[in-house]
């Protein structure tokens, strides 16, 4: 406790397992409890002052709720997590509590404020906002079994911007769940979309190409490109720094399409006649099956009608492509330089240079430079442009 703080092993001793279990208990375990979860929301909470402090921002009362995708859903999944964690904790169980919010939490700093980044910069009030009344519940959720932390980021963050605010985070209500907030068909879709983003990041390290460098296009399974509509397609591509996002089915003839059936849906209906359909599925071309499921969810087999759930299609691009197949997912990145993608590259390398720079003097978010610069040839033509 000296070391790590009373919070951290609380929080180990209570949620790092069942309370019933053997359990070895040392500096690995403690330090991993504090970077996953209290180190975590730290941060998040440092984020948010410095940010608000930056653009002389204070926290609004109007209750008018952002329409940015990544605000809506970040208020639907909260709204969840109030719920869920309430549930647990009614039932005892600290284990289930504590995952919770370690899960929450890492998705708040790595994946919401990490694509807010330049929407903070911008002083945008949506996700100022946001993000300050996340963090007013999720510190409510976690003062339980983080009393010391939690009280610290209440009287820092919340006591000073709201006079309503309870003396002590001690003496704040539990959140309750406005379950009108929450949006499941957004949370499927985010999720869907964050993994293609995982796919896409293991396309690139197999291809061995920077993140840095720009790429003109990454497709995606028709099927899920689909469901995801022009907002987060739009992250999709600021995450993987690609020019576009598109299907399989846009790419024509550049893509091989294989197919076959998915026993396990095919059985429910087809019983004992399964092998024998899922071998029309087989022989069928697979392009015009492919066609007709993206266009009418449905496509005639041997005269016998089966949906999209029962055929699982495989497209791939035929060469010049980065391309990852996980669990029936392919995502494909456009390995194709053109010369304006490389200066893109090039510049993306300075920008890179000018923030250790910025970093290793030692100068505040808010701090303005004066940048000069010399380059020859490709690199200077690239800072130019």
């Amino acid at each position: 406790m000296d070391e790590y703080g009373a919070d951290a092993v609380r929080w180990f001793m209570a949620a790092g397992g069942s309370p019933w279990a053997s359990r070895r208990v040392g500096h690995t375990t403690i330090t991993e409890t504090v970077r996953k979860v209290l180190l975590t929301y730290w941060n998040s909470v440092a984020f948010q002052a410095l940010y608000a402090r930056t653009n002389g921002w204070t926290p609004s009362s109007s209750g008018e709720a952002s329409t940015h995708v990544l605000d809506r859903w970040l208020v639907s999944v909260r709204t969840a997590l109030v719920r869920e964690t309430t549930a647990a904790l009614e039932n005892f169980d600290t284990q289930r509590y504590g995952a919770l919010i370690a899960d929450f939490v890492d998705d708040l700093s790595n994946w919401y404020v990490r694509r807010s980044r330049r929407r903070f910069w911008d002083g945008d009030p949506g996700a100022l906002q946001t993000l300050h009344d996340t963090l007013n519940v999720v510190t409510r959720l976690m003062a339980p079994l983080a009393p010391f932390i939690t009280e610290r980021v209440w009287q820092d963050l919340m006591v000073p911007t709201d006079p309503a605010a309870p003396a002590s985070v001690h003496l704040a209500s539990w959140p309750v769940a406005d379950d009108s907030l929450a949006d499941p068909d957004l949370d499927a879709a985010m999720r869907l979309t964050r993994r293609l983003v995982e796919l896409g990041r293991s396309a690139r390290a197999e291809a061995k190409v920077k993140t840095r460098q720009p790429l003109s296009r990454v497709l995606v399974p028709s099927g899920s490109f689909a469901k995801l509509n022009d907002e987060l397609r739009a992250e999709i591509a600021a995450e993987l720094n690609v020019q576009r996002v598109e299907s399989f089915a846009s790419a024509g003839d550049l893509v091989d399409y294989s197919a076959k059936g998915n026993f396990r849906a095919l059985g429910k209906r087809f019983g004992k006649d399964t092998p024998k359909i899922a071998a029309s599925i087989a022989a069928t071309d697979a392009a015009a099956l492919a066609a007709s499921l993206a266009a009418e969810g449905t496509a005639v087999v041997d005269g016998v009608e089966v949906s999209a759930d029962e055929v699982i299609v495989s497209e791939r691009p035929r060469e010049g492509w980065s391309v990852v197949n996980e669990q029936g997912e392919t995502v494909a990145l456009d390995l194709e330089l053109t010369p304006e993608l490389v200066q893109a590259g090039l510049a993306r390398e300075v920008v890179r240079t000018v923030q250790e720079g910025r970093k290793n003097a030692g100068l505040e978010v808010s701090d303005r430079i004066d940048l000069r610069w010399h380059a020859e040839g490709d690199l200077a033509e690239a800072i130019r442009a």
